[in-house]
């Protein structure tokens, strides 16, 4: 109990929930729920993350009162289970593992066997009347003490253990004895006084204190800390610390350990999956170090736990609705359960699930809907193999992770980060991963392990990630020193390119030609649900008839941004560069028509495949020397006395038309002012599209826009030529065509003044690329590969304002734009075409602030679509619900 006027920090799984997780943190609720529905659970306590918050306030010093709180909860511990802690006759010994109100698996610390001694370690040795068990527990503790708490390196007991199996002639740690293993212990004890200049803690209270320091500390870990940042989980959240009495799979072949979910977490089938080690502790099958059963497998060595185990599985997924990852233990023919949580799962398995789980009754359209990240849906738009390809499997694994990758060959996180900001895609190779490899998994197009099982660090990391991943991949041999690595007679060094299939586990020497899928079935039938959720219409941001029919195909609603400029490159380039380079207007008047009729086929291509469905064309946008030869180039030429006299007319524009800083000089509506035939001709061919189209029995539907407006005049003079231009068209063809003409609000000063640029535009649509840029005076192509990395490290920003949108101050604009906009024209259309159109939060302020549409890339429409229905029904939160 804690004193009274001081805050609580200790919790006994009696006391709580599982609706407790910001409390007790995601483990210590749920464990606290199932001792509470009567489940074999080892008792235990929790220290909840006010203690972890409060540690980090005190620049990491445990508060005040703690440790004697949690005395208080040890001596009840000793209690409930009639053993007390580090006990010469019958010790009670704990685990103290983390719990973040967030599921971030293997990201922070865990100590297991804690309380063992050289006295308590006989005591534990007589009541198990197995020795060998008894010390080989102990040096497992000292080992992972020491790595965890002292931080000494784990390979130099890996190696010690090594070299012990080699000298004592046996093939695996399981066959040394029990004189081995105590030998062993105090091998292990040396490595601690070399390494970390202390003596190895026996006192099993002072081992608590270092351990529950040693979880908290984990929080502000590397790890962690990527993790977070990857999943957008808040630093400030904190961790819990469960110490729970232990249990051992490892106590002979009546024992045993295992991971299982209640449903298949890769392809969401109904049907319990998992993995099982006989006579082995949990870390066996999550490091990855055995090779693992199959879950069914336990039926033949455990038919009753296994029976058990089946129905608590049942009862917890009819209590949770959802889909259930448990870790498991089997001590001497008895099943305890030691944690449950909601499964991590693949986008495909989350899909299946929450629509089988709508046909069972568990949960209704709109759960399903929330079930399912709107990033998830970015994994089933992932590479696979080429069906049509062909290749020589070199070997085989597990498949871990779906979808395929293809990249050099890395065998360290650090060099497989390395390499990636240095431009290349990497496949990271390792025995198997660690919590520590994190980095180097984030910097990968995908992942192969030659151990582990389908719950393996490796495997649930990279379906979190959404990453290509193959483990247990037996027949690859990892030689780290030589940086290579061999299947049959066939060596892959370092650098050399694989390609990997997480769908098939089929590992492949060379580039193999991949093609992204076709989403079908569950995804279309919650993105379906979805729609009849959402207010928000998503749109595309597409150039090219191809992209419009393929975003059409996503479910796009029309196009909000088709950028001009695009098709001025590529074969017709010449032609823009005669008009640039035109001495009279009839020559530049005769380029500008032979780039009308060739932008009329595209315009005529893009309504075609949007027909029925709104198109916002922007007229031309970026500055005249984009379209030029490099001016430095041409003046080397010069030099050289290289030059050609066309060469020399480019460079001579080029001279005219450079300006210090482009993005704020001669581009957009500045452009079309200053050569109005510019824009004329492409309203001219947008029309004549129109006019065609409606002939040939088609409903265009077109919104012009014009961009970089910054005032109503600059809008009304260039409105009133796009009306004049527009009227010719049609009057000539005798057709009568609705459209808007309207702007992109992408200055703060357009922001500022929306009232009166609504005073003529019938939409606005907000361009947050370049409104970003200039509200924080950043310029996008050079900031992120400089400073932004470190602004994120150091927290001085949230995140990156070009991926979410910064809402406390381009979005306070936005507002601004939208609210002053709306009060001068009522049915004023609002939308945005920045690529934050398909980022799910900037999706929600999108809402929000009232919009009608966002638009995006295409192979991000169906991201928006899910993130437009959470949007409406106030879902949201960090981390991932699945």
């Amino acid at each position: 109990m804690s004193e009274p006027g001081r805050q609580k920090y200790v919790y006994a799984f009696e006391e709580g929930g599982r609706d407790q997780k910001y409390l007790l943190g995601g483990k210590g609720a749920n464990l606290a729920e199932m001792t509470n529905l009567g489940l074999p659970v080892p008792p235990g306590f929790t220290i909840s993350t006010d203690a972890c918050k409060a540690y980090m306030a005190l620049g990491d010093e445990l508060p005040p009162g703690l440790m004697a709180e949690v005395a208080v909860a040890r001596q009840q511990l000793e209690q409930k289970t009639g053993k007390l802690l580090g006990d010469a006759d019958d010790p009670l010994l704990v685990s103290v593992r983390s719990g973040a109100p967030f599921s971030m698996p293997g990201m922070m610390d865990t100590v297991l066997n804690l309380g063992l001694n050289d006295n308590s370690v006989k005591g534990l040795a007589k009541q198990t009347q197995n020795e060998r068990f008894a010390y080989d527990s102990y040096r497992r503790f000292v080992q992972m003490f020491g790595k965890i708490v002292l931080d000494v390196s784990g390979e130099l007991f890996e190696e010690a253990l090594h070299d012990l199996v080699e000298s004592k002639s046996v093939s695996v740690d399981t066959e040394l004895r029990a004189e081995d293993m105590a030998g062993l212990v105090d091998t292990f004890k040396g490595i601690v006084k070399s390494e970390a200049g202390v003596d190895f803690p026996t006192d099993p209270q002072e081992q608590l204190r270092y351990a529950v320091e040693a979880v908290f500390k984990s929080w502000n870990g590397r790890r962690a800390r990527d993790y977070r940042r990857l999943e957008r989980i808040p630093d400030d959240l904190g961790t819990a610390v469960n110490v729970q009495t232990m249990v051992f799979g490892n106590k002979g072949d009546d024992s045993g350990t295992g991971v299982a979910f209640t449903r298949n977490p890769s392809t969401g089938e109904h049907k319990p999956y998992g993995d099982f080690l006989k006579n082995a502790q949990g870390e066996d099958v999550v490091a990855g170090i055995r090779i693992t059963e199959p879950l069914e497998a336990m039926s033949n060595e455990f038919p009753g736990p296994h029976m058990e185990l089946l129905g608590l599985m049942k009862l917890l997924e009819d209590h949770y609705r959802d889909m259930c990852d448990i870790e498991f233990t089997i001590e001497q023919g008895r099943l305890f359960m030691l944690q449950t949580r909601i499964g991590k799962r693949t986008a495909a398995a989350a899909l299946r699930m929450a629509v089988e789980m709508v046909d069972e009754g568990l949960i209704d359209t709109t759960e399903a809907v929330l079930r399912i990240q709107p990033a998830q849906l970015d994994q089933l738009l992932h590479p696979q193999f080429d069906p049509k390809a062909k290749f020589t499997v070199l070997a085989k694994g597990l498949n871990a992770s779906p979808g395929a990758a293809v990249g050099k060959v890395y065998f360290t996180a650090d060099e497989a980060e390395a390499r990636h900001e240095a431009g290349e895609l990497v496949i990271l190779v390792r025995p198997e991963t660690s919590p520590d490899d994190l980095h180097g998994m984030i910097a990968a197009e995908g992942i192969l392990t030659s151990r582990g099982g389908l719950v393996s660090h490796a495997a649930v990391v990279a379906r979190g990630m959404g990453k290509p991943a193959i483990c247990g991949a037996e027949a690859v041999k990892i030689d780290l020193a030589g940086r290579t690595f061999t299947a049959g007679d066939t060596t892959v060094r370092e650098g050399d390119v694989i390609s990997i299939n997480g769908t098939t586990g089929e590992i492949v020497v060379g580039e193999v030609p991949v093609i992204t899928p076709e989403p079908s079935g569950p995804f279309g039938i919650i993105l379906g649900w979805a729609d009849g959720l959402r207010t928000l219409k998503v749109r595309t941001n597409a150039d090219l008839p191809e992209d419009a029919r393929k975003a059409r195909e996503f479910g796009a609603e029309g196009i909000g941004l088709c950028r001009t400029e695009h098709m001025f490159l590529g074969d017709r380039l010449p032609i823009v560069q005669r008009m640039i380079l035109a001495d009279t207007p009839d020559d530049e008047a005769a380029a500008l028509e032979e780039l009308r009729a060739q932008q009329e086929a595209d315009f005529e291509g893009i309504l075609e495949a949007m027909d029925g469905l709104p198109v916002t064309v922007r007229l031309l946008d970026p500055p005249l020397h984009e379209f030029l030869p490099d001016h430095e180039e041409l003046i080397v030429k010069q030099a050289k006395g290289e030059i050609t006299e066309k060469e020399l007319k480019l460079l001579h524009a080029a001279e005219l038309w450079r300006e210090s800083n482009p993005m704020l000089g001669t581009r957009g509506c500045r452009l079309g002012i200053i050569k109005p035939g510019l824009y004329r001709m492409q309203v001219r061919a947008l029309m004549q599209a129109v006019v065609t189209r409606r002939r040939a029995g088609g409903n265009p539907i077109v919104e012009i826009m014009i961009p970089l407006i910054v005032s109503e005049p600059e809008l009304r003079l260039l409105e009133q030529w796009t009306r004049e231009e527009a009227g010719k068209v049609l009057r000539a063809a005798n057709i009568e065509v609705d459209y808007l003409v309207g702007t992109m609000i992408e200055t703060p000063r357009a922001a500022l003044v929306a009232d009166g640029i609504a005073e003529v535009a019938e939409f606005f649509s907000f361009g947050t690329n370049d409104l970003t840029q200039m509200t924080f005076g950043f310029s996008r192509d050079d900031v992120e590969g400089r400073f932004m990395s470190q602004y994120l490290e150091n927290k001085l920003l949230s995140a990156n304002p070009f991926e979410t949108l910064d809402v406390e101050g381009v979005g306070q604009l936005v507002r601004m734009g939208c609210e002053r906009g709306r009060a001068t024209r009522a049915d004023l259309k609002l939308g945005i075409c920045g690529e934050h159109g398909g980022d799910p939060a900037s999706v929600a302020f999108c809402h929000e602030v009232g919009l009608d549409y966002v638009s995006c890339s295409p192979y991000r429409v169906p991201i928006a679509r899910l993130a437009a229905a959470h949007a409406a029904v106030g879902a949201g939160g960090p981390g991932a619900s699945a």
